[in-house]
């Protein structure tokens, strides 16, 4: 399935639009040739098609709905038209398939395409097998498939290979952990200050619910730009959570961190979402204890963090 929900959320609705737009028109186009024969399908399937792009402007919960229903809207005027096109049976025939690949996930959309096979093939065949069609029409199906699967592979393995995390400039939790692991043996090897700030973000599963996801991540966003731009390039950031982030500081005194989560507070106070308001974040520091091992300190930062979430 073509990422719709994340990535070009504003492309899928556009094209929908335009869909919509090309459906009235073509009513249009019937009813001045006088074809009013054909006139109302298209006139039925412009309303729905015009629901989609509604639903799909409504957010991450409505898009999946605004899929379906751009492919049932889709699947008719196919169906409709697939008879009457005796030429190139084999462009038209590759017109199912690939609008449901495109519309759903890989794993029903294959099992769909395979369910309709012969309604296509008596469609277009107009009743009549034909093996030359069938076997163009399931290479099609397996080629398409394994192409989409290929780069859902290859999505997948480059986000476990990332170390960013994928809403925000973070790092994930993963590389946050060896991250700290590698500066808490640096320090104790060099006897060297180390201190992590822990940030909490209260407000966000709430933005969720009442704004969406995009709202969220626009938080996300404003918050690690605003840590990044005030602390230093040895500084990590990373994401532990949700809706929490941990800075390490090393080389970073208790005095210098205090001065850096004062400087990081100050900056935080003056952003102002457009719908949540000012932005308020939870902050905690916490600094290595004598003789502590590292396995014990990230215990007890995943503690602290919780604590801090809890309030």
């Amino acid at each position: 399935m073509i990422e719709i929900s994340a990535s070009r959320p504003r492309l899928f609705i556009l094209v929908l639009g335009i869909a919509t737009l090309l459906l009235i028109g073509q009513a249009l186009w019937f009813y001045l040739m006088g074809d009013y024969v054909r006139i109302l399908l298209p006139a039925l399937l412009a309303p729905l098609m015009a629901l989609a792009t509604l639903l799909a402007a409504a957010g991450d919960a409505s898009r999946r709905a605004s899929a379906y229903l751009a492919l049932i809207c889709g699947f008719l005027l196919i169906a409709v038209e697939l008879p009457s096109q005796s030429g190139f049976p084999a462009l038209w025939i590759g017109l199912p398939p690939i609008l449901t690949l495109v519309l759903l996930p890989l794993g029903p959309a294959t099992l769909l395409n395979l369910a309709l096979t012969p309604i296509w093939l008596a469609l277009l065949g107009n009743g009549e097998a034909d093996a030359d069609l069938a076997a163009g029409y399931l290479t099609l199906v397996a080629v398409a498939s394994l192409a989409l699967w290929d780069r859902l592979r290859q999505r997948a393995l480059l986000q476990t290979t990332d170390p960013l995390d994928q809403e925000c400039p973070a790092l994930t939790r993963t590389r946050l952990h060896e991250r700290l692991t590698g500066e808490f043996e640096r320090a104790r090897l060099l006897e060297r200050p180390l201190s992590v700030l822990l940030l909490h973000l209260p407000q966000l599963e709430m933005t969720r619910e009442q704004f969406g996801d995009v709202p969220r991540r626009a938080m996300l966003k404003t918050l690690c730009q605003c840590i990044l731009r005030d602390s230093r390039d040895l500084d990590a950031l990373g994401r532990e959570d949700e809706a929490a982030f941990w800075l390490i500081l090393p080389d970073t005194t208790e005095s210098g961190a205090l001065l850096m989560r004062h400087r990081l507070q100050q900056a935080m106070e003056q952003i102002v979402l457009v719908d949540t308001g000012p932005l308020e974040v939870r902050l905690r520091l916490e600094a290595p204890r004598s003789g502590e091992s590292c396995q014990a300190f990230l215990a007890r930062l995943q503690a602290m963090t919780q604590t801090l979430a809890s309030g």
